[in-house]
């Protein structure tokens, strides 16, 4: 599966690529908030004001794709809350309204599915429509789900994506559980903050695939595999099982581009793999840029193509420097430590 074009939106100046010429911006609040473009080009006022954001920010970085490419015949998109909002919004009005008449905006807007539904009907795109909800392997089972269609034969271009919203009520009850930090922590000292919890964020990221390669293709995405409610030990063997079924060893592997959070109660995986496995690749880091949330590995595959195209990387994505060319890179994140996700890129 071969990435051809991208767009992404993120708390940093990400849609326009200006975070590769003008540096990332720390972040000092608890919440990172995704930077919107301005949407009146490319969606009539009278849709954008009924959107919520999640469904706007999806459409903001698939749209431009549609607009470009009129053969594509599917959409796939991974988002764990989806219109949570909207969601809300909607079981209130049940409440206040004694079950009566409720406004249809928010209904329709409600679940997840919104996001690729909204995309099918303003890109007329009539084929395959699929969203995947399962938190934080969402993004992951959407790769999966994609890659199976090209095995198949049945498309030759997807658009896929992963979309995620703050909810405010959602969030205050991840504060409850403890998800995130007590205390403030500024974004350039997030994974060194050696506390627990982590820090809240939001974006979307949409990508074009082929089945086949082609001149102008940025980056391939080799294969995805995720695991659930492992120990340590069974997430080593995971990895050394998903690179042996592509006929890899880990010295193939130049990068790892790992979702270390700052919470220091789940981060030991992260250094646990590299002792273990990988001890002399590149390492990259991502989540100090845009937090954390379910369908951040989108992020980081936005990041790795960009890596693949021949652009140089905010310095605060590097932790690790082997000197190796990177032509394969491994993605491993995972959420809240029980849902672990592995995507394997490689250079077009």
């Amino acid at each position: 599966m071969f990435i051809k074009k991208m767009y992404c939106i993120s708390p940093q100046n990400t849609y326009n690529n200006e975070i590769f010429e003008e540096g990332t911006e720390i972040h000092t609040e608890s919440q990172f908030w995704a930077k919107e473009p301005r949407y009146k080009s490319m969606v009539p006022l009278n849709l954008l004001r009924r959107m919520s954001k999640s469904v706007r920010m999806g459409v903001g970085t698939a749209m431009p794709l549609i607009n470009e490419f009129d053969d594509i015949e599917g959409v796939i998109i991974g988002s764990a809350n989806g219109s949570i909002k909207k969601s809300i919004s909607f079981l209130n009005q049940i409440v206040e309204y004694n079950e009566g008449t409720l406004t249809p905006t928010d209904f329709v807007q409600s679940t997840s599915n919104s996001i690729a539904g909204t995309l099918a009907l303003m890109g007329k795109i009539t084929g395959y429509n699929n969203t995947h909800v399962n938190n934080g392997i969402a993004f992951e089972s959407a790769l999966l789900d994609a890659l199976l269609l090209f095995d198949e034969g049945q498309v030759k271009r997807l658009i896929i994506g992963g979309v995620e919203e703050i909810s405010q009520a959602n969030y205050n009850i991840d504060v409850l559980r403890g998800m995130f930090k007590k205390e403030t922590v500024s974004s350039d000292n997030l994974l060194s903050s050696g506390t627990e919890g982590t820090v809240s964020g939001e974006g979307a990221a949409m990508f074009v695939v082929d089945a086949c390669k082609s001149n102008d293709s940025i980056a391939e995405i080799v294969d995805v595999d995720q695991i659930c409610f492992p120990d340590k030990n069974e997430i080593v063997d995971k990895i050394r099982s998903f690179l042996d079924r592509n006929n890899l060893v880990p010295d193939d592997i130049d990068a790892l581009f790992l979702g270390y959070n700052g919470d220091a109660r789940t981060d030991f995986y992260y250094d646990y793999i590299q002792k273990q496995i990988f001890q002399q690749q590149s390492v990259f880091v991502y989540k100090n840029l845009v937090a954390d949330f379910y369908t951040v590995s989108s992020f980081a595959v936005w990041l790795a193509a960009n890596l693949f195209s021949g652009k140089s990387l905010p310095e605060e994505t590097m932790i690790k420097k082997s000197g190796k060319k990177i032509n394969k890179i491994l993605i491993y994140n995972h959420y809240e430590g029980t849902q672990h996700g592995f995507i394997l890129m490689s250079a077009p």
